[in-house]
């Protein structure tokens, strides 16, 4: 399946090319004229949005549930590999790795600036209501739900999903080794191939535009700390530098550069959470933070399923414009982050990968949610304010402006020096990975892809979140990866059903292969 010789030596010869035609046809279409463009995809998205509300929501409520049931299933003791073999990357890194991919920028980005736009208003504080406590607790509350659990399920079941066939079944880490069971060899056919392509597409827009956007707000907070003009000379300057030190970490491998720089934000973001903790509200965190989690766990459950059937017309639109929108994008990443987290997770049991996924990032996601958002709710409710009016004006303002109110001037200028550097790391790890992904995908699965394809599509990359800048076509390109969503989800249902009988046969195997007198297959050694 793979070609033997030539430029594309290594990949799916079709399957490339393909690939290569379908971005530069969007990437024509979104430059040549991004207006229209815009409008016919901001149209499509939200009428695939407003008619299938229903259904996003139904869907990733249901794949918290599965994903919950595997947890505590007769499965969890499955290796993901031979049953021997121990994990390719220990806990800090395969933390640092899996956090970095699945969310990353996006905090840094939303965890002050989503927040403060819940407590302006949302569904569930009646209008006229003056009680800014409780505006601010259901503010939180919301975003905990849009950043928790749900998206985390999500990627959990692509990942293990893929893992699972992979590293037991040892077939192509691709998406269309997760449908084996279905469809059996034809996975190496046209379905095959139009289930990969569909996860190229998703991972190329959706990072390409999360590139366009990061250069942006690093923009906006070089322009803080050193007056660099906010304008597209310097975000097209830093797209480039930002793929550059991309293809060198993905060509570096996942084991050097990507391990490193997954580390690295780790450490800076525990910094700037020490900083916050300690020139911030800190009893008002720490107390937030409990409340908080008790909050979450008893509204998560009704949030999981609230469609306001019976509601506002402005309800329904602000679910729309939020939940909904949320659920289609985290699924519109799910093969780029699934993909990533399965190749870094062999060696895991299906338990151990469950409780990491699913658990462990939520819980560090809330820690970081509270202390960004709850600081910048505090200043509005105990302190000067202002926060309201920065973040409609810019939301990448809104981190900047809430380190100056609560630091003096040198150092506030250092936690804004270590924030700006973190939000471009974090963009290089989702770069790598993405990278890293694409070229897995088109070939055929292969964990270490050509160094050449690597470096092509990494600086491809950039050149379509550069090309997009410059076209003001970024929105246009990240309604289409929201409109891609909707038949991916089809495709994780059938994952689902597929993963469970490959489990099933899986398990039945090796009860039949296993002796009185033996270790248990799956089973620990002691």
């Amino acid at each position: 399946m793979r070609a033997q010789r030539g430029p594309l030596k290594g990949l799916n010869s079709g399957l490339t090319i393909a690939a290569f035609l379908i971005v530069m046809g969007f990437l024509v279409f979104g430059a040549s004229n991004p207006d229209f463009a815009e409008r016919v995809f901001q149209a499509t998205s939200d009428g695939v949005i407003a008619t299938f509300k229903w259904y996003y929501i139904g869907v990733v409520a249901f794949f918290l549930i599965f994903a919950l049931i595997l947890l505590f299933s007769r499965f969890g003791d499955l290796r993901l590999g031979d049953d021997d073999q121990p994990p390719e990357f220990g806990y800090f890194a395969w933390f640092s790795m899996l956090f970095g991919a699945g969310m990353g920028i996006g905090l840094l980005f939303w965890s002050i600036a989503e927040p403060i736009w819940h407590f302006q208003g949302n569904p569930f504080v009646p209008e006229g209501d003056s009680e800014q406590a409780t505006a601010a607790a259901t503010a939180m509350r919301l975003t905990y739900f849009h950043w928790g659990l749900h998206p985390w399920a999500i990627y959990t079941i692509v990942a293990l999903s893929l893992a699972f066939f992979c590293y037991r079944k040892k077939l192509p880490l691709a998406i269309r080794s997760a449908l084996y069971p279905l469809i059996g060899k034809r996975i190496y056919g046209p379905l095959g191939h139009a289930a990969d392509l569909l996860a190229v597409f998703g991972t190329i827009f959706g990072v390409a535009t999360s590139l366009g956007f990061g250069a942006i707000q690093i923009n906006t907070g070089l322009s803080e700390l050193m007056g660099v003009e906010v304008g597209i000379g310097a975000q097209l300057a830093i797209v480039a530098v930002v793929t550059a030190v991309a293809v060198g970490s993905v060509v570096s491998g996942v084991g050097r550069g990507v391990k490193i720089l997954s580390q690295l934000n780790l450490i800076l973001s525990a910094v700037i959470l020490v900083f916050f903790l300690l020139f911030g509200p800190t009893l008002y965190l720490l107390s937030s933070f409990v409340q908080g989690i008790g909050d979450y766990l008893q509204n998560v459950v009704y949030l999981s399923f609230w469609t306001d059937a019976m509601g506002s017309r402005e309800a329904g639109d602000w679910q729309q414009e939020w939940t909904a929108f949320y659920w289609g994008w985290w699924i519109a990443w799910a093969p780029f982050v699934g993909m990533f987290i399965a190749r870094i997770s062999r060696g895991r049991t299906i338990r151990e990968f469950v409780l990491g996924v699913l658990l462990v990032p939520t819980l560090l996601a809330m820690v970081w949610l509270t202390v960004f958002g709850g600081t910048g709710l505090h200043l509005e409710l105990f302190g000067p304010g202002g926060l309201v009016d920065a973040v409609a004006e810019d939301e990448t303002i809104a981190l900047y402006h809430t380190i100056e109110a609560v630091a003096p001037g040198v150092i506030a200028t250092a936690a804004a020096t270590i924030a700006t550097i973190l939000i471009a790391t974090y963009f290089i790890t989702s770069s790598d990975s993405a990278t890293l992904v694409v070229t897995m995908l088109l070939s055929v699965g292969n964990t270490e892809p050509p160094i050449a394809q690597r470096v092509f599509w990494g600086v491809g990359e950039g050149a379509v979140a550069a090309v997009l800048l410059v076209a003001g076509g970024l929105t246009a390109l990240q309604a289409a990866a929201i409109v891609g969503a909707l038949p991916f989800s089809v495709v994780m249902l059938l994952m689902c059903y597929a993963l469970i009988r490959g489990l099933q046969e899986e398990k039945d195997r090796m009860q039949l292969s296993w002796q009185p007198g033996q270790r248990r297959p799956g089973a620990p050694h002691l």
